[in-house]
């Protein structure tokens, strides 16, 4: 029988958070609050993410266990390196923020109705870019924009909200350019957030919230937690 925790109510006016540690069994961990830069930006810095749906309240998450990805266990497959060598696609960052979303939002997904990315989210999302917290990765074949990837960026981690592909290996191929952009610029991990098949076979891997935070602190500068950090340049 799964312990029974409470879910804390946000206030409105205040950019708060219980610790991450007492999220519910599913990692539900908070309701309410707003999507402010300052709210989102300590949300990331402790491990919580925003996550709901249609004529939903704003949901905040803390899964444990936690999905992530260390740069050196990244997998590429034959096919893809051999498309990578081929120069079958060509890379941006930070170009078409807004693209990347778009499509992120748009793009159907097997078993899911409509979009978790509301338009309050992407805006939110708009303004992170602008602040320099958030980035994306573009992946084009032929000039077309074809795949990607965005998130935020804090400290040496990135925090990976979603990706898109149009075509087969897009969206695999921003991965790789996200992975090789780290590893020249000193990142070491991409939080994936939850379960993912698909991340699995790129080479994501479940840890221990323990395990998962205590990383966090140490890759993220050590600022007081209710000032925001300075713009990341992980990814510029």
């Amino acid at each position: 029988m799964q312990e029974v925790m409470p879910v804390y109510q946000l206030d409105p006016n205040l950019v708060l958070f219980p610790p991450p540690q007492v999220a519910r069994y599913d990692g539900l961990l908070a309701v309410g609050g707003d999507l402010s830069p300052e709210r989102l930006l300590l949300a990331y810095r402790m491990g919580i993410f925003p996550w709901y749906g249609p004529g939903e309240p704003i949901l905040w998450w803390a899964p444990d266990p936690r999905l992530v990805l260390l740069p050196g266990e990244f997998h590429i497959s034959r096919r893809l390196a051999r498309k990578l060598r081929q120069g079958r696609f060509s890379f941006s960052t930070n170009q078409d923020f807004a693209g990347v979303i778009r499509h992120c939002a748009e793009i159907a997904r097997p078993g899911q109705e409509g979009s978790w990315l509301s338009e309050e989210m992407i805006a939110a999302y708009l303004r992170l870019h602008e602040l320099g917290y958030a980035h994306s990765v573009e992946c084009r074949r032929d000039g077309r924009l074809v795949g990607g990837v965005y998130g935020v960026a804090l400290g040496r981690v990135f925090f990976g909200e979603s990706m898109f592909s149009l075509e087969t290996d897009a969206s695999k191929a921003a991965m790789a350019h996200l992975v090789a952009a780290m590893e020249t610029t000193g990142g070491t991990m991409i939080d994936c957030q939850v379960k993912s098949d698909h991340l699995l076979r790129l080479g994501a891997r479940l840890v221990p919230g323990p395990v998962f935070y205590q990383r966090l602190a140490l890759d993220i500068d050590d600022e007081q937690l209710t000032s925001p950090p300075p713009p990341a340049t992980l990814l510029l």
